[in-house]
């Protein structure tokens, strides 16, 4: 009996065995069929990529070949190249008058706004009379100098904003049509604090349509062109508000970001621009309203040509979170560990980084090396790859904000995306293409949230943010392309529409960067970097910034300077 029981006990091992054997075996063919047609899908979409790239290339070559760059006026009133920082000290000193400097600007913008068409909405005559009433506050005595810059440290100083932003008295649109004639009845926050600080709204700055493209056209006041050469764009959603700061019509101004509209127009057009650590800066007030997860991805931040006036606009835009930043703190760049990443680790959907901004890349950390004996580490993260997919399952993860074709229609029901199709063939949509098209991928991107590969994306970028964090710690900065290529030509984004996702990422991984200008490329366009630091360590990324203005000459004149 014994024996006959250790026989049958040994048959079920056996039994057991092969099973387990087999079911390995499954299981390791069916992962190799996996990556298999993994590969076979990567090398199809980097296959139309390529192909959709190259054709597209040759045609809006032709397209825009001889077609002349406008060139703007030249510069011949020295005060359009002073920063705002300046500007305030020498208003408060009474060097120059608030209502000089104000007509100064509205001349500017007089001049280039029929080339560009960056400003959509003014208040000129209203600002002319705030600048009378800073240059009699200022004349009165009855505030001494240094208790104005304390308390209103731009006072006199004449800023921008794009139009989504509440400025009351001026048109509030988002891009949107149906929005076209809506009045903003009261600023939105960070307008109201910047008032506060002393300084003058004088105009709001065109977007995209509902500031979710990248590239800055609607239906309402049609395209903005870039300051360096007319036929490119001026990225989005800020890009009214980048192109500005560059033509000289603005000392500073306020952007939003939610996947770049921040450091992608700031890129294109030269500047500098800086998205904070998310949760600092209120987006109260502006359009579209940001609701769930969003509230963390989409920051407000300062754009201007230098890089000393990010701090103090900063530390304003702030406000009661200022405390939670060390903006104060001095920053010995010496200090600090340097890591770059050359490019998103090859994404199938995304082109890959140019030549001249991997140079430009190479000549920062030369500049490190030779200048102070720092040696930067080259890191490789392959979730990087996965960036695209990773941004996108982290915007279709916040399940109480209206859908992106909700929006369109005001959040009264939603728009028939595949009709308003068909009307935009026809010429008979009040949308853009771009904004239509997002319709689509939001709703393809809606059935893949029931796919196994969600939950596995959102894992994905907790891990990945986990990693940078513990990477850059409280001393580290990371140097990350701000984009593939210099400014593409109007239109070229629809068949290259992924390559935002080299900013956007950092949007879904919530830490600070600063895209800094590094001069212009063999084409005549703005080479650009972005430096990210850790979670409120906003001061490094900024202290860098700095240090790449004095070592790179920052901005650039797009107009000829006398």
């Amino acid at each position: 009996m014994a024996v006959s029981g250790l026989k049958l006990r040994m048959e079920r091992l056996r039994s057991h065995l092969h099973r387990q054997n087999s079911r390995t075996h499954d299981e390791v063919v069916e992962t190799h069929v996996t990556v298999d047609r993994m590969r076979w899908v990567d090398f199809f979409l980097r296959l139309v990529r390529v192909i959709l790239e190259a054709v597209s290339s040759v045609i809006f070559w032709i397209i825009y070949h001889g077609d002349s760059h406008t060139r703007l006026p030249p510069i011949t009133n020295l005060i359009l190249l002073e920063s705002a920082t300046s500007l305030a000290t020498k208003i408060r000193n009474q060097k120059l008058t608030s209502e000089e400097v104000v007509k100064s600007f509205i001349v500017r913008i007089k001049e280039i706004n029929p080339i560009l068409n960056c400003v959509v909405d003014n208040r000129f005559d209203e600002a002319l009379e705030d600048a009378k009433a800073a240059d009699l506050l200022i004349r009165s005595g009855t505030i001494d100098v240094k208790t104005l810059e304390e308390t209103k440290p731009f006072l006199g100083v004449p800023f921008t904003t794009k139009d989504c932003f509440a400025v009351k008295g001026l048109r509030q649109t988002a891009g949107l049509w149906s929005r076209r004639n809506i009045i903003a009845e009261e600023d939105a926050d960070t307008v109201r604090i910047m008032r506060d600080a002393g300084g003058i709204p004088l105009c709001v700055t065109n977007v995209s349509e509902l500031c979710m493209w990248w590239e800055s056209a609607n239906t309402i006041y049609g395209r903005t062109s870039n300051p360096y050469c007319t036929s490119r764009i001026v990225g989005g959603s800020s890009g009214g508000e980048g192109c500005i700061q560059s033509a000289c019509g603005s000392p500073f101004g306020i952007g939003s970001d939610v996947g770049g509209s921040i450091r992608m127009p700031a890129f294109f057009n030269g500047i500098f621009g800086h998205k904070p650590t998310y949760g600092i800066v209120s987006n109260i007030g502006q359009e579209p309203i940001a609701t769930g997860e969003t509230m963390d991805f989409l920051v407000t931040g300062p754009m201007c040509k230098y890089v000393r006036d990010l701090t103090p606009m900063l530390k304003i835009l702030a406000a009661s979170n200022v405390h939670m930043l060390k903006l104060d703190q001095k920053v010995d760049i010496q200090n600090l560990r340097y890591f770059y990443i050359e490019d998103d680790g090859g994404s199938p959907l995304v082109t890959p980084v140019h030549s001249e901004l991997r140079a430009a890349q190479h000549k920062i950390i030369t500049h490190f090396e030779k200048a102070y004996g720092i040696k930067a580490k080259k890191i490789t993260l392959r979730k990087l790859k996965a960036a695209v997919a990773i941004y996108f399952a982290k915007l279709g993860n916040v399940e109480e904000a209206p859908t992106f074709c909700q929006e369109l229609a005001l959040k009264q029901g939603e728009i028939n995306v595949w009709l308003e199709l068909v009307k935009w063939c026809m010429r008979l949509s009040k949308h853009t293409l771009p904004g239509l098209l997002l319709g689509v991928l939001e709703k393809l991107n809606n059935y893949s949230k029931n796919s196994g590969d969600f939950p596995k994306l959102l894992t994905m970028c907790a891990d990945l943010r986990s990693e940078i964090k513990e990477l850059l710690g409280e001393d580290g900065v990371l140097l990350f392309p701000s984009h593939p290529t210099t400014a593409p030509y109007h239109s070229q984004p629809l068949f290259r529409a992924f390559n935002f996702t080299y900013t956007a990422i950092i949007n879904v991984l919530l830490f600070p960067s600063t895209q800094c200008p590094l001069g212009l490329a063999s084409n005549g366009l703005p080479l650009g970097i972005q430096v990210v630091a850790n979670h409120y360590q906003d001061h490094l990324s900024l202290a860098v910034a700095a240090e790449l203005e004095k070592a790179f000459g920052g901005w650039v004149c797009p107009s000829e300077v006398p």
